[in-house]
């Protein structure tokens, strides 16, 4: 009988075991990341910039050209890339605590400019390599290691990233998705898909955020942290597109 390969590791991954937490969806996010670079063909010009934080893991997974930057700085080093080589594929790969915290001046600039660029946003509401602080996201009473009795208003409300961002003219898609079911991760793959399209088509600045799993910081278990998404993350983080600018 004739054997089909109808599933394998996608080539733009390299075979190494991943070492993330338990339930953690940054794996997830790489494989999706990999099938599309493969998909499209693009992996030889292909360049991921990743900083400080659990996003750094990176560079071990991914079979093609990756740089690391300063904490909250790959949108700055992704805009001088992109305009020295045009011809390549560029693109960041950012938590919540670099993208919507220190990196927050050069996400909105780089989007405000409309650089021809790919950002992956990944939202788990929490400082998750540096022990579990307060990240920008973090929602109104969560409890982390620097509000351990829960946010409060002094501490300033979470960013809506994606709405923010969809109000700038320089931007051409922005795109919420969430990692917690079947569903949404096929949702997912289907927006990350576009946001490298966009690109390769010379469309201008591209951002998807994904509601992502923490369930060493969040203090609950694999299965409890994607019933965490669904009934507190995605309430005040609602899913779909706010921006998709046609030509």
């Amino acid at each position: 009988m004739e054997e089909k390969l109808i599933f394998s590791k996608p080539k733009s991954l390299r075979d190494t075991p991943m070492r993330y937490c338990p339930g953690c969806s940054h794996g997830t996010l790489h494989r999706i990341i990999a099938e599309t670079i493969d998909l499209f063909g693009i992996r030889e010009r292909t360049v991921g910039i990743a900083p400080v934080g659990c996003a750094v893991f990176a560079y071990d997974y991914f079979y093609f050209d990756m740089i690391e930057v300063a904490h909250g700085r790959p949108p700055a080093a992704a805009t001088g890339m992109k305009r020295a080589a045009p011809d390549k594929i560029i693109f960041c790969y950012q938590g919540d605590g670099d993208l919507a915290a220190i990196g927050t001046a050069e996400i909105v600039h780089a989007a405000n400019r409309g650089e021809n660029l790919t950002v992956i946003f990944v939202n788990n509401g929490t400082y998750g390599m540096t022990g579990g602080q307060m990240a920008p996201t973090t929602l109104m009473g969560q409890r982390t290691t620097t509000t351990p009795t829960g946010r409060g208003i002094r501490d300033g409300y979470p960013l809506r990233v994606s709405e923010m961002l969809a109000t700038l003219e320089g931007v051409t898609y922005i795109e919420r998705v969430a990692m917690n079911n079947p569903k949404n991760t096929l949702k997912a793959k289907k927006a990350i898909k576009k946001a490298f399209q966009n690109q390769i088509e010379g469309k201008g600045f591209s951002l998807v955020e994904a509601l992502s799993t923490c369930p060493t910081d969040w203090g609950l278990s694999p299965v409890d942290s994607l019933k965490w998404i669904e009934e507190k993350m995605i309430p005040y983080f609602p899913l779909g597109v706010f921006k998709d600018k046609k030509d």
